[in-house]
């Protein structure tokens, strides 16, 4: 897919769709200031078509008949975050309004601007690069404080830096390597390249480390409550919550369908799921419910296993043991002020929770369990790789690097090239294929 021109003027609403007490409609391009002063009428006298870059007048969008009293903000090319004349119409945020303005612009030159078309021009005049551009979209949709600081990092360039660092170690090995095959006649000695090699394995692996974080801002995490009816999934959910949100009862299967909310845990934020309990049933409908609260534990990001812990263990409650096993499973005992009547040896687990949703004994300690699940190893790393995409292209950097350590000297070239253009991926800068921006920038909304 062919990325749009650049050198035409594009205009867009800028704001959320629905009704607010702002609107902005967005105008870049050579004709934006043109547009500008057709359609709007400062007052006090104020000349748009002179007015400094920077700079905003308060007036009335004129178009045949007035449309909105608002102001017109301007910014002049190249000091603008497109790099072209930008002009902001800030009106009232009706649709009907702001539909209006838009329409004025496009019959005066404009046209509609495609998602992320806006961000993209600033790209291409350098403004910013592929890694920040992507921040960009990360900030827009951050649903935790934890994203919002990370995809901030990332657009103050961050990622980037730990990029370059990576790719500064690369492009020392990969030109030693070049000395020696090109010049074979000026007697240059080979260098040991392990440690360029090495530190940028390094700093690789710590950027794997913060992908699943990256992910899940991006996308969200999901954790799924499951364990026999009666565990207290939803006492447990209630009280991770803080209010009451889930039905609780002492009539076995009263959850029979599954229940979404989200859930704030500090630096982490993840989509709560209140499943059917866990046993055998003749009721189809409940049956149902059982064999999807399996599916959504299955697909889960982090699963709370929750077994009533102050009753003996039976066989279902170890049977969950060889279902569930694995690192992204938190095991926790509840009802512990009612008493403890096994430990994490009777299950077979390596920990347990023991939480209390009457006296809260545990919670704080769960709560800092399923954050560090999500967050994983990221949590003291200042630049997240967000999303598959960064993951996917990091990785295959760091397979050519592992191959150029021990790869003979004609082949350690081509390896160090292969990982020198995957990273170029992340940043944007370097042999990046048009198809690369054309997906990036089509994950964004209008207008941004």
């Amino acid at each position: 897919m062919a990325l749009p021109p650049i050198d035409d003027t594009i205009a867009a609403i800028a704001t959320a769709h629905g009704t607010a007490a702002i609107g902005v409609v967005r105008v870049s391009g050579p004709s934006a200031i043109a547009i500008g002063t057709a359609l709007f009428r400062p007052s006090g006298g104020a000349d748009v078509a002179t007015l400094a870059g920077g700079r905003f007048c308060v007036g009335w969008v004129v178009d045949d008949e007035p449309l909105d009293q608002g102001v017109l903000l301007v910014f002049r090319a190249p000091a603008s975050a497109t790099g072209q004349d930008v002009v902001e119409f800030q009106v009232h945020g009706g649709p009907a309004v702001l539909g209006a303005v838009l329409d004025a612009a496009l019959r005066r030159g404009a046209r509609p601007a495609g998602p992320g078309e806006f961000t993209l021009r600033g790209f291409l005049a350098g403004k910013l690069d592929l890694a920040q551009a992507e921040s960009v979209q990360a900030l827009v949709q951050a649903r935790s404080e934890a994203a919002r600081r990370h995809a901030g990092a990332g657009l103050a360039g961050a990622l980037s830096k730990r990029i370059r660092s990576v790719q500064d170690h690369l492009t020392s090995a990969y030109a030693a390597v070049l000395a020696v095959l090109d010049y074979p006649e000026e007697g240059v000695e080979d260098e040991d390249l392990e440690p360029a090699l090495g530190a940028a394995l390094d700093e690789l692996d710590a950027l794997l480390a913060t992908a699943r974080a990256g992910k899940a801002a991006q996308r969200g995490a999901t954790m799924a409550l499951v364990g026999r009816p009666n565990a207290g999934k939803s006492s447990l959910l209630n009280a991770l919550l803080g209010y009451e949100r889930a039905l609780v009862s002492d009539v076995p299967g009263t959850t029979r369908d599954y229940l979404e909310v989200p859930l704030e845990l500090g630096r982490a934020s993840v989509t709560a799921i209140d499943t059917a309990g866990l046993r055998a049933t003749n009721d189809a409908i409940e049956g149902a419910g059982v064999a999807l609260a399996r599916n959504l534990a299955a697909s889960a990001d982090v699963v709370v296993a929750v077994i009533d812990g102050s009753v003996a263990l039976i066989d279902d409650d170890r049977a969950l043991v060889d279902e569930l096993g694995g690192a992204r499973t938190l095991w926790v005992a509840a009802k512990a002020d009612a008493g403890c009547a096994w430990d994490a040896d009777d299950l077979g687990v390596e920990r347990i929770h023991r939480v209390s949703t009457i006296d809260g004994r545990g919670l704080a300690e769960l709560r800092a369990a399923l954050e560090a699940a999500v967050v994983g190893d990221a949590a003291a790393s200042e630049a997240w790789l967000l999303g598959e995409r960064h993951e996917a292209v990091v990785r295959e950097a760091r397979e050519a690097v592992q191959r150029a350590r021990t790869a003979p000297d004609d082949l350690r070239g081509l390896d160090l090239e292969t990982a020198l253009r995957a990273l170029a991926q992340v940043t944007g800068r370097g042999d990046v294929a048009e198809q690369t921006l054309s997906e990036v920038f089509a994950r964004f909304c209008v207008g941004k």
